[in-house]
């Protein structure tokens, strides 16, 4: 059974398989994202988040998804492509997965059981749902996909801080 974010692999765009240890001692923000939803406005904060904090220890990590409401349909390049002349993105997009269902990626069912959703919930509700996890690979809270970026800061800054 995984205890900490550091007990997993993730896929970069360019399919090369990279273990999640590689950030320890790093504040992370893994955030589902998507490139054709009324949230998608969301990776200009969280660009400005990674390069306000990256410097001090934090690391943002996209995972596109395509589950909801098909607002992810492309392919890993285009997603790449879209995000960075869109919105400038500069922080690591890992290759798309699924974050519900019997296809989930282990990392998000652990995500999703360490920090719930309203009423208890392991279901990951739309795209832009963000976990913040600490230093020692723990997550420290679940935000909503609603929940603009800039909110997240003082939790980052606490976080960093710890």
């Amino acid at each position: 059974m995984p205890t900490s974010i550091y007990d997993f692999e993730a896929q970069q765009m360019n399919g090369k398989t990279v273990p999640l240890s590689q950030y320890k001692d790093k504040v992370l923000l893994i955030v589902n994202t998507a490139s054709a939803c009324g949230f998608t406005p969301q990776f200009g904060g969280l660009e400005e988040l990674h390069k306000e904090y990256a410097d001090k220890g934090l690391v943002v990590l996209g995972f596109p998804c395509n589950q909801f409401g098909s607002q992810d349909p492309g392919s890993n390049d285009e997603i790449a492509s879209f995000c960075q002349l869109n919105y400038g993105v500069s922080f690591p997009m890992m290759a798309k997965i699924d974050v519900n269902g019997a296809n989930a990626s282990p990392l998000y069912q652990w995500l999703a059981a360490e920090a719930p959703g309203l009423l208890g919930s392991k279901a990951i509700k739309w795209n832009f749902t963000k976990f913040l996890v600490g230093k020692d690979g723990r997550v420290i809270r679940r935000y909503a996909p609603q929940d603009a970026p800039k909110k997240l800061a003082g939790d980052i800054e606490a976080a960093l801080a710890g």
